[in-house]
């Protein structure tokens, strides 16, 4: 159990002791107001106070159960994202701060999580464009229909190599030397793209395409 989750019991726990603590004490009142008073109009007060009773009780049970829903929501782990080929697209600038644009658009309903950069090997090569930042446990939670951004800068011959014809994409996993799913392969020629990568390095994820520019040494 996480100390978020840890907090958020301890809070409902909290909250459900209080309220039953405070109908405890409002049904010893009524019971002891009830008996004190016999005339008509002391139990039309008795009735009254036993409808507000009622009217605790449904509040303490909603409450109850907003403190559970709210448990449970902390609790939710926010899973990892997976690459998909409609998830991830490229795009070259060219220009004296040419780079190509790597995005991913989380298609889900809930909030996902990137970890430092994608592994992006091109064509046949044999291992992926290293990270230009490093693996420092970098982490960019992404909200449902949301983008993050990396960066491949290209700003030089060597940079920009060659037209490339593919790409296969994963993403790394929390712990070093893990992916978080299968690998998928971005076929450039179906997608009508032209990209040429070379000797280079790939940013991390970031949440906006300028602050991975930055990262990059691109940015306008």
């Amino acid at each position: 159990m996480t100390a978020r989750r840890s907090r958020s019991r301890r809070a409902a726990y909290a909250a459900l002791t209080l309220a039953l603590a405070g109908s405890l004490a409002l049904t010893g009142c009524n019971s002891h107001s009830s008996k004190s008073r016999k005339s008509k109009k002391s139990f039309s007060s008795s009735a009254g106070s036993k409808s507000s009773l009622k009217s605790k009780k449904r509040g303490f049970a909603g409450g109850g159960a907003a403190g559970a829903g709210a448990g449970a929501a902390a609790s939710r782990r926010v899973r990892d994202c997976r690459p998909s080929t409609y998830g991830v697209t490229f795009a070259q600038q060219t220009g004296p701060r040419s780079h190509v644009t790597v995005t991913f658009k989380n298609t889900g309903s809930r909030a996902c999580t990137l970890h430092d950069a994608p592994l992006l090997r091109f064509d046949k090569d044999k291992a992926p464009l290293p990270p230009l930042q490093g693996t420092d446990g970098t982490r960019v939670t992404v909200p449902a229909h949301g983008h993050a951004y990396a960066v491949v800068p290209t700003r030089t011959a060597a940079a920009k190599g060659t037209t490339r014809r593919s790409v296969t994409v994963a993403f790394m996993g929390a712990s070093a030397q893990s992916v978080t799913a299968e690998p998928v392969t971005v076929n450039f020629a179906e997608k009508r793209l032209h990209l040429s990568v070379g000797n280079t390095k790939v940013t991390n994820w970031d949440s906006s395409l300028h602050g991975a520019q930055l990262a990059g040494g691109v940015a306008n």
